[in-house]
């Protein structure tokens, strides 16, 4: 491939990388994105074959290190309770995601001025709220206004059905006097822009035949691409390369033959999530920056942030058509999202309420939790339990620290040779304590909606999905990685915009606060584009 430079260059075309695409293509700069995936089929999706709950478990699994997919690269995280989940393709973990969409609260920017915890971001809800709103119209989100946890905000599609399960988990919360609210949620209730409305199937964390959940590869890549922007895919990133005066100049990479290129750009953008951005960054060594570049700080991989999850069920007398609707958009309650020091802990955690379970899943979650025992008693197990299970998981806020990180493995490596990332990560008392209350409470609310029993998995082992903050942002150079803009402090034509910038969790899914963040990183260049390096 001839090393011709260009004037930016993406690595990473998921929901950070596809939104920050489409917003910088209105420079007509000459815009380049590198991904080490492909273009996901529809009809290749297992909700178009019958074996489609297997596969959960096998190609369309959530780890890496399980799925066997050529265009993935191990994780070791052998040394944390919570293992990493993500996804490489066109769209990236958004294929796989739930499309739950909330937004951060106000109060998540300024975690340290109200609970003495954490740190604040130097930017505030307000400075994103119109990339909030302008992401919502990109992605389609489908909610209600009016809801009472956040400042007033329009969505533009009607809700995502509550159905007969979340009508009674509702009860139940309005039995207890505690908040809920119809789950905004980033899929298309209704026909939008092009995309059909979602017709109830179910699975759509294997990805969505139908192209009512907005992955990015149905969203913003199709209109990227119309405005000019060049995607390739299989090109996995080895490092991105620095000038003899500490600029980046660009990246060398394997192509889907593993053959090694080179591509130079002006400007180098990671929207490669929290695992896989510090990764690249320390694995571009250099005389500049022998640590791993862009890290004199040493804050690169630190402060890893997932989201603490537990997942609490009961079961109800009566079937609850749970089978039908998006699995992870339901309903969401905020009643202990703020600190309240009676609880004992710092911060707080949302309920999400999920939809049931296919008979496979359903069988096998009956056995992690007992539920549904071996040999007799399966069927009448079984029974009790398929359509008639429903419940919630438990997200909780998870707050940096240093030591929660990642680094280079110093044997793990990919298919290609490239050193792979290792995940050191411990949950917290203030976490532990979390946790429990949550699991209380989210069997409280059960039995109040009719639950003749419950239980819970807490953490839940699997759900590591949400990677935040290992290249911080801040103001100050000795303490975050990029400024207020996401430019690295050490290497000024070099930016982050995935959820490595972020500073505190909350207690919500990020992927709307990552595209915000990367729609308002793309006009903060646009409109520093004359002294951009200054």
């Amino acid at each position: 491939m001839p090393d011709e430079p260009v004037d930016v260059l993406i690595v990473g075309a998921g929901a950070a990388g596809a939104a920050f695409a489409w917003s910088l293509a209105d420079t007509r700069m000459k815009i380049v994105c590198l991904e080490q995936g492909d273009w996901m089929s529809p009809a290749d999706y297992p909700s178009t074959r019958s074996d489609w709950e297997l596969r959960r478990f096998g190609d369309y699994g959530l780890s890496p290190n399980s799925r066997g997919r050529s265009e993935d690269y191990p994780v070791n995280d052998s040394e944390s309770p919570i293992a990493v989940s993500n996804f490489n393709a066109v769209g990236g973990s958004t294929i796989l995601y739930a499309a739950h969409f909330p937004r951060f609260r106000p109060g998540d920017f300024r975690v340290r001025t109200l609970d003495g915890v954490a740190d604040d971001w130097p930017i505030s809800y307000a400075d994103l709220e119109p990339y909030y709103d302008e992401n919502a119209q990109m992605m389609g989100v489908a909610g209600l206004a009016g809801d009472p946890a956040y400042p007033p905000k329009e969505v533009p599609l009607p809700p995502v059905a509550l159905g007969r399960l979340g009508h009674t988990l509702a009860r139940g919360f309005n039995k207890l006097g505690w908040h809920w609210w119809p789950s905004d949620s980033a899929i298309a209730t209704v026909p939008h822009n092009g995309r059909a409305a979602c017709v109830n199937l179910g699975p759509c964390l294997t990805g969505c035949a139908q192209g009512a959940k907005a992955s990015t590869d149905v969203t913003y890549w199709p209109a990227a691409i119309r405005r000019g922007v060049e995607l390739r895919t299989r090109c996995r990133v080895r490092e991105i390369t620095v000038n003899a005066q500490g600029m980046a100049d660009g990246v060398v990479y394997y192509d889907a033959e593993g053959g090694e290129c080179r591509q130079r750009a002006e400007i180098v953008v990671l929207a490669c999530n929290g695992v896989g951005t510090p990764r690249v960054l320390l694995n571009s060594t250099s005389a500049q920056f022998p640590d791993g570049l862009a890290n004199r700080s040493g804050g690169v991989g630190r402060n890893l942030m997932f989201h603490p999850y537990a997942m609490v069920t009961g079961q109800f007398p009566e079937p609850l058509e749970g089978y039908k609707g998006p699995q992870g958009c339901c309903i969401m309650s905020q009643e202990f999202y703020e600190t309240d020091a009676s609880r004992g802990f710092v911060r707080g955690y949302s309920f999400e309420i999920t939809r049931g379970n296919g008979p496979v899943s359903t069988a096998l979650q009956g056995l992690g939790t007992g539920d549904i025992p071996w040999g007799a008693g399966h069927h009448e197990g079984f029974d009790k339990s398929f359509d008639r299970t429903a419940g919630m998981v438990v997200i909780c806020e998870d707050l940096p620290e240093p030591d929660n990180r990642v680094t280079i493995d110093p044997e793990l490596v990919d298919s290609d040779g490239i050193p792979a990332p290792k995940v050191t990560y411990a949950l917290s008392e203030n976490s532990l304590k979390m946790l429990d209350h949550a699991v209380e409470r989210g069997a409280e609310v059960l039995r109040a909606a009719g639950a003749t029993e419950t239980s819970a998995i807490s953490p839940l082992p699997p759900a590591g999905w949400h990677l935040m903050g290992t290249a911080r942002m801040g103001r100050d150079p000795e303490a975050s990685v990029v400024n207020e803009w996401g430019r690295s402090h050490d290497v000024k034509n070099l930016f982050v915009i995935d959820g490595s910038l972020f500073v505190t969790a909350a207690a919500v899914n990020p992927t709307n606060t990552i595209q915000a963040l990367a729609l308002y990183v793309a006009d903060a260049i646009k409109s520093n584009l004359a002294n951009l390096f200054d």
